[in-house]
């Protein structure tokens, strides 16, 4: 496991009520798309089995039965980058984050999933007539994850064991701690790319994608 950043953009909020539409603060988005990678990090190694399913334990969020790690360890390194990651959401620094498998055999990226952080505008606030409540925006998130278990359907079987390493791309003059170092783009070389689907706030858009290398 390693935690590494990059150079890029983003912010985020929040606010909303049963049913009604209410637009979620900037602050409030921020908060809610952090947490939602907290969450999509957790169901990656899960259903790609980098870890045994012993290791997980099953939380209610979003409408679904998600599973989160009970690795200490695992918690922990997890832990560290949504700190940070908050911190960088909040001001506006984040532009993408991108979870890489990676053999420990071969030191092959396996598979790559990639999360684009788009900061809407005013403008284009202002031009989106429809405020999303926050059943629309549980529901888009609920599609996601929905794909993202689906998704053993279509991508290949990680033979080995495997490790994974977190890519956080923020702006140039972002403040980086010490421990944290910059990397390379891990891209799969010659890979399959499927786009999944997007979500959003009236702050916020992120799209999804993972690319992988197809088995021999």
């Amino acid at each position: 496991m390693s935690t590494n950043s990059k150079s890029s953009k983003t912010t985020a909020s929040n606010k909303s009520k049963d049913g009604k539409a209410h637009k979620l603060s900037l602050k409030g988005s921020a908060k809610l798309v952090s947490e939602f990678f907290e969450y999509s990090i957790n169901s990656i190694l899960f259903q790609r089995g980098v870890y045994p399913a012993e290791d997980f334990m099953p939380v209610k969020k979003y409408g679904l039965n998600m599973l989160v790690t009970n690795d200490d360890q695992v918690k922990a390194y997890i832990r560290k980058i949504m700190s940070q990651l908050s911190k960088w959401m909040l001001g506006g620094k984040i532009s993408k984050l991108v979870v890489v498998i990676t053999s420990k055999e071969t030191g092959e990226n396996l598979e790559r999933w990639q999360f684009d952080v788009q900061l809407l505008g005013k403008a284009a606030t202002a031009a989106k007539s429809k405020i999303k409540t926050e059943k629309e925006i549980q529901e888009e998130i609920q599609s996601l994850f929905r794909q993202i278990t689906a998704s053993v359907t279509f991508l290949p079987m990680l033979d080995g064991r495997c490790s994974f390493n977190v890519l956080v791309y923020a702006d140039g003059d972002a403040e980086v701690p010490m421990e944290w170092g910059d990397s390379d783009a891990k891209e799969i070389v010659d890979g399959e790319k499927v786009t999944l689907r997007s979500w959003g706030t009236s702050s916020h858009k992120v799209d999804t994608l993972v690319s992988y290398r197809l088995a021999e």
